[in-house]
């Protein structure tokens, strides 16, 4: 079969699944891996390897194996100074091993926005017990924000209003870690008003913002986003600057998810505060699947392969919410597709996710509407209509 490159998925969940459409219809042939079996991307891949990507030995086994053009990761729990070799031994890392290694762990990224780049940033302190979380605490006062260094979709995060839920958020931290690290990130909790994610995609022709993204989060992780969101022109002008100065630092080419919290001054002026990066297509950037032309798949899938990407990316109100699973069970199926289709301006993504647990992401529901108030409630109508049957 003809292809423009082979690609090496590193992590085949729900994003990675997208992604290998995409890529696969500019023709890529995708070797999709991921630490169990039948994982979302590997069900519409060409070929499939089961390993843990913190295995060093396994990773480097896949890639000499299937020598690909690019390794492209889509998780952060991956040993990435086994990717850093790889780079130097001639091997393409999406969009860099730096930016992995770099991204990987919320200190290092934090540090280098806040220290290096000069980004605006919450307070914080690092702490890897709770005699140092009460320290890191008493810095930036309270509330403050408790979360693994590592972890997946926000997953570990506590907000806490006082000294006595500092155990507990300890506790949930490191009980949600991944990695094998055992150290939080206490930050000052910031009064946003709300919170975005721009898409920046560093491609060979330069840097492309997708319209900036609104969403929602429940335990840590997104439960709802929308796009556009409306936000004043002074205020993405400098997340925009604020997005171009770090990818452009951690170099390579890819689309980017940076989030940031915008608050409110006392002059009554929009404050945008840097929060988080990850080098690939972005959960609440689910929405582009029905928002713009180009998806955030399609454009980092463009930007991987070294394709055109357009300098203006436009989109039309649209929004999208989360599918979740209620409890463990490894025999799943779905009913109310019919009526969740019924909405106004609806449209369904079922993971395939060969098994659930509680508050697991099964699938997210989509809108257009004229407005994003109006899809963001036909996009909730639709994903409530929708039953996870269990069968054990």
């Amino acid at each position: 079969m003809a292809h423009t490159a082979k690609i090496l998925l590193l992590g085949s969940g729900e994003l990675g699944r997208e992604f290998v459409i995409s890529a696969k219809r500019l023709g890529a042939h995708v070797v999709a891996c991921d630490a169990y079996d039948n994982a979302p991307a590997m069900q519409l891949a060409d070929a499939r390897e089961v390993f843990s990507m913190l295995d060093a030995e396994a990773l480097r086994r896949a890639v000499e194996t299937h020598g690909p053009d690019y390794i492209v990761p889509e998780i952060e729990a991956i040993r990435t100074e086994v990717l850093a070799e790889l780079e130097q031994e001639g091997f393409t890392v999406v969009p860099s091993a730096r930016a992995a290694q770099l991204t990987m762990n919320r200190d290092a990224i934090r540090d280098l926005a806040a220290h290096e780049l000069g980004l605006r940033t919450s307070a914080y302190r690092y702490a890897k017990n709770l005699e140092e979380v009460r320290a890191a605490a008493a810095h930036t006062g309270f509330p403050c924000v408790v979360k693994p260094v590592m972890s997946s979709s926000g997953k570990g995060q506590t907000t806490v209003r006082d000294e006595n839920g500092l155990e507990a958020a300890w506790d949930y931290a490191v009980a949600n870690m991944r990695g094998d690290r055992s150290r939080v990130i206490v930050e000052q909790f910031v009064a946003f008003e709300y919170e975005i994610t721009l898409l920046t995609v560093r491609h060979e022709g330069g840097i492309s913002f997708c319209p900036p993204i609104g969403h929602r989060q429940e335990r840590g992780d997104y439960q709802e986003s929308w796009q556009p969101i409306a936000m004043s022109d002074a205020a993405l002008e400098k997340a925009q600057d604020m997005a171009r100065t770090i990818v452009d630092d951690l170099g390579g080419y890819g689309l980017f998810g940076v989030e940031f919290f915008v608050a409110r001054a006392e002059d009554g002026a929009e404050e945008v505060i840097f929060s988080e990066l990850s080098p690939r297509p972005h959960d609440t950037g689910m929405v582009t699947l029905v928002s713009q032309n180009l998806t955030e798949f399609d454009l980092h899938a463009r930007a991987v392969l070294g394709l055109p990407v357009p300098a203006e990316l436009r989109a039309r109100p649209a929004a999208s919410a989360v599918i979740l699973a209620e409890r463990d069970s490894e025999s799943l199926s779905y009913e109310g597709l019919a009526e969740a289709l019924g909405q106004p301006g609806t449209d369904l993504r079922i993971f395939s996710k060969p098994t659930s647990r509680p508050y697991r992401r099964m699938g997210v529901a989509l809108a257009t509407a004229g407005d994003t108030d109006t899809a963001r409630a036909h996009a909730r109508a639709a994903a409530d209509k929708v039953r996870i049957v269990y069968g054990d």
